[in-house]
């Protein structure tokens, strides 16, 4: 490794941990006084709050890197071109590809680093958050298993989903328990699924059983469709039920398969599963966006003028991204696609700026 890949890497490193402390430490503060009063009101320890912040690190880290990244290479980059050391570097016979090679180094070490991160550490810590949270802040009496199943304990009445997909706000597997002041059983219902339009649920292929007092037994009623007022909304099934961010990817890809072999739809899923993927090579992405527009730009446009760009490209990217896993989750996209799709289109972008970069530091030197 020469003298300049050493001083860039080690220079990209520590402007690196600079951003990444500072965001990671703007965004707790955020969030801290925006939950401290859930806390307080629940009566918990401090020490359970103090937990609950510390255990959302890792994944604020894990979102926050690519735009770490991204900052990192712009103000290293920024600086030797306001100090004019891309003059010198220039006069003496090195082209601009020559300083791309560390940057890209850097960015497809940060990209492997980010996957295995958000693969080990973060499924354990999102899950505990959500216990903390779910369970002990908001004192919910929904509980899920690791699996698909949801049980649901409500005012004498106990509810069980197989399966709860979000993007259309559909249940399937539903069966509901409701019981007596002595936890008598009284009446149940079976139904195929269930969907919540217009404020209500609507059940399909439902069974009803009711139990007669006068005939000892229990009365069965078999309907196509009909409403039930339930004691759950969707917004509380999507809070409670095992997020993408909680399973490594081997286990999200054996949620899967086993939703699909019951003959559920998991697009939803599989895009979150290509998501998983896809999201660490935006660090590799944004070292390519970040070198090349630090040295597209001029020396009189300042770092200001490029970390501002900056920025603007890493709204416009996050925008794209998200985008486009919406289209994925509504089926309008394929799941590859949907993942893949933003990051294809800047690395692009990101490739043709660097192509050029050596042109204009032929023709301006910076």
């Amino acid at each position: 490794m020469t003298i300049i890949y050493k001083h860039l890497s080690r220079e990209l490193l520590k402007y690196f941990c600079m951003v990444l402390i500072a965001v990671v430490g703007i965004y707790l503060a955020v969030d801290f006084f925006e939950k401290i009063d859930n806390f307080l009101d629940a009566e918990l320890p401090l020490s359970r709050a103090v937990l609950f912040f510390a255990l959302r690190i890792p994944f604020v880290v894990a979102q926050v890197t690519p735009v770490g990244v991204l900052l990192a290479v712009l103000i290293v980059l920024g600086l030797m071109v306001k100090n004019n050391e891309t003059v010198a570097l220039k006069s003496g016979g090195v082209s601009a590809y020559y300083l791309f090679k560390p940057v890209l180094a850097m960015g497809l070490a940060f990209s492997i680093l980010l996957f295995f991160f958000s693969e080990v550490l973060v499924p354990i810590t999102m899950g505990e958050t959500n216990e903390i949270w779910h369970n002990e802040v908001k004192k919910e009496s929904a509980v899920t298993s690791r699996k698909k199943n949801i049980w649901i304990k409500g005012k004498r009445s106990i509810s069980h989903i197989t399966y709860f997909m979000p993007s259309d706000r559909t249940i399937f597997g539903v069966t509901l328990n409701y019981f007596d002041e002595g936890f008598r059983l009284i009446k149940r219902i079976d139904a195929q699924k269930g969907v919540y339009t217009g404020g209500k649920w609507h059940l399909f292929n439902l069974i009803e059983q009711d139990l007669s007092e006068n005939e000892g037994g229990y009365r069965v009623t078999c309907r196509e469709e009909g409403s039930a007022n339930l004691e759950f909304l969707p917004e509380d099934l999507g809070r409670v039920v095992k997020k993408p961010e909680e399973m490594t990817y081997g286990e999200l890809s054996t949620y899967i398969r086993e939703v699909e072999q019951e003959g559920y739809d998991a697009t939803s899923y599989r895009v979150d599963l290509n998501a998983k993927m896809a999201f660490p090579f935006v660090c590799l992405i944004m070292s390519i966006v970040g070198s090349s527009l630090a040295l597209w730009r001029e020396r009189k446009e300042g770092l200001a003028g490029s970390i501002f760009y900056g920025i603007g490209m890493a709204f416009l990217y996050w925008t794209l991204y998200s985008f486009c896993l919406s289209l994925g989750y509504g089926g309008m996209l394929p799941p590859m696609m949907a993942a893949w799709l933003s990051n294809v289109m800047f690395a692009s972008l990101g490739t043709f700026m660097v192509l050029n970069a050596d042109r204009r530091w032929l023709r301006y030197g910076f």
